[in-house]
């Protein structure tokens, strides 16, 4: 006889699936709105992925779900939270219980603007115009108060956007954590500076052919495990990473030919987004078992490929002999020592996704400061270029001479990711204490990575972390993991060690 809570667990999952169907659809349509759509058709590729999204907040808030998850979760089926079934009961429930409190209407016209936003702001930071941003801007940010006010919080509406990002996340706990890694890191960011050593960063700053530059990130794209057979490499002006399908992840960068990090770097930080998306059992598309832990466990992933293994000096002992003959004119006589030291110049800068790992955090912590003044109506949009440079006073000791450098420079608030910016310093927290795990498991990974050993890393992350989709938190993953909570020692500790050496700290 046929089990009914299972009959009814397979409804449910069939459902989702079929919900994965139009979000691919849906994703389809940005990915291509920000890499080849002609710019014409902006208004009516609004109108395409807002009805989309429409009919997969329909489909995720039909009460038909909603009876069925509540009947599950008090079945033998969600006993084990961990389990297979259990995962998928307790987080499409969680899930629905969220989405229901968002009214089609706001889900449609978020979508709508997140459309138009990016349109608008590609134009505006080409433009450096923050003029013709403001007022979209504007929308979006009214926008998305009523959705943290339909969503409901306990302390504060930054909480509610948060939580889409990392899930019970608070708002609080950021705060601390990335005060605590601020106040560590002050002192080694000083002595950097008083240290009268500076990187030779005008090797970067050569003529590297775009052609050369492509060739060369697809090479390590594919070293550290970015399957192309499952993936491609396109150009957008905010790289980023989407996952159409359970064998269809698309990475994208934008190139300079006047510095080479811009492009190198952009592909190897989304090519480890990439591979933690080909990581996640693909049998589980569009179920919680297949669906990545957190935003900030994304991004785990991410930075440990782009600066703990890309910017060592043993990934550029493998790698250096490839890229001299790729720019043999920007490389010729430079040695292995320059170029390392070069990758890791460490001074405050303008641009977050080129700025160096010391100082990284505190353009996140911007971010995040002035998004809560925005939410919490104590900023004004016309008011934001001015507090961003007062900030950039505050914290890094510079001011961006336009606003294309500076409010302008990321796509995230055109596209109405509020909240998103706090999960970039937990990647790098993560990061390090899973990196520090994985060495001491896999015998020291120096000598593997001078050789081209790579996929040794990657598997062990396939096995800890991709493997599980969201069978676990992500603060819970990380412990059962490293055996620690997550802990900003970890981080302060590797960018010590890599960095006393390269700028003769005591």
């Amino acid at each position: 006889m046929t089990d009914p809570h299972q009959a009814m667990l397979d409804k449910i999952c069939a459902h989702a699936r079929e919900t994965a169907i139009l979000e691919s659809a849906q994703q389809l349509l940005e990915w291509d709105e920000r890499t080849y759509l002609p710019p014409e058709a902006g208004e009516y590729r609004a109108e395409q992925v807002a009805y989309l999204a429409g009919l997969i907040h329909q489909r995720h808030t039909d009460p038909r779900l909603g009876d069925w998850l509540a009947e599950l979760a008090e079945s033998p089926l969600a006993a084990d939270p961990h389990s297979e079934a259990g995962c998928t009961i307790r987080q499409m429930r969680r899930e629905y219980e969220k989405k229901t409190k968002l009214p089609e209407s706001l889900v449609k016209e978020l979508t709508r603007l997140s459309v138009r936003g990016q349109q608008v702001w590609v134009l505006a930071r080409k433009n450096n115009d923050f003029a013709a941003f403001a007022p979209i801007l504007t929308q979006t940010v009214s926008l998305k108060r009523q959705e943290a006010d339909a969503l409901g919080y306990e302390d504060c509406r930054y909480d509610a956007l948060l939580d889409f990002y990392e899930p019970d996340e608070k708002t609080a706990t950021i705060r601390r954590v990335l005060a605590a890694l601020r106040d560590d890191l002050a002192p080694l960011v000083q002595a950097i500076a008083d240290s009268g050593r500076t990187a030779p960063v005008s090797i970067l700053e050569r003529i590297y052919p775009v052609a050369a530059q492509e060739a060369l990130g697809k090479e390590a794209a594919a070293r550290i495990g970015f399957e192309f057979p499952r993936g491609r490499l396109d150009v957008t002006h905010h790289p980023f990473c989407t996952s159409l399908g359970p064998h269809d992840t698309r990475i994208t960068t934008r190139y300079d030919e006047r510095f080479f990090p811009s492009g190198f770097f952009s592909i190897l930080h989304e090519a480890g987004h990439g591979v933690y998306d080909q990581g996640l059992p693909s049998e589980q598309f569009g179920l919680p078992p297949g669906r990545y832990v957190s935003l900030g466990i994304h991004e785990s992933q991410s930075r440990m490929w782009e600066n703990m293994v890309g910017r060592s000096r043993v990934f550029w002992e493998f790698l250096f002999p490839a890229a001299k003959q790729a720019f043999p004119d920007a490389l010729d006589g430079v040695p292995l020592d320059q170029f390392y030291f070069a990758v890791n110049d460490v001074r405050p800068s303008l641009i977050r996704v080129e700025a160096d790992e010391a100082t990284y955090n505190l353009h996140i912590i911007i971010r995040f400061e002035l998004e809560q003044d925005l939410l919490d109506d104590n900023l004004s949009v016309s008011d934001l270029p001015g507090a961003w440079s007062d900030k950039y006073r505050q914290y890094l000791g510079i001011e961006p001479p336009h606003d294309a450098d500076g409010v302008l420079q990321d796509v995230h608030w055109s596209a109405g990711l509020m909240g998103y910016f706090p999960t970039y310093s937990l990647g790098n927290l993560y990061a390090a204490q899973l990196f520090r795990q994985a060495d001491a498991d896999l015998g020291g990974l120096e000598k593997k990575f001078a050789r081209g050993e790579f996929l040794l890393l990657r598997e062990w992350l396939r096995d800890k972390i991709h493997a599980h989709g969201q069978r676990y938190a992500a603060g819970e993953l990380v412990e059962r993991i490293t055996g620690k909570p997550l802990d900003h020692k970890p981080l302060t500790d590797y960018l010590r060690d890599k960095l006393t050496p390269l700028y003769e700290l005591a």
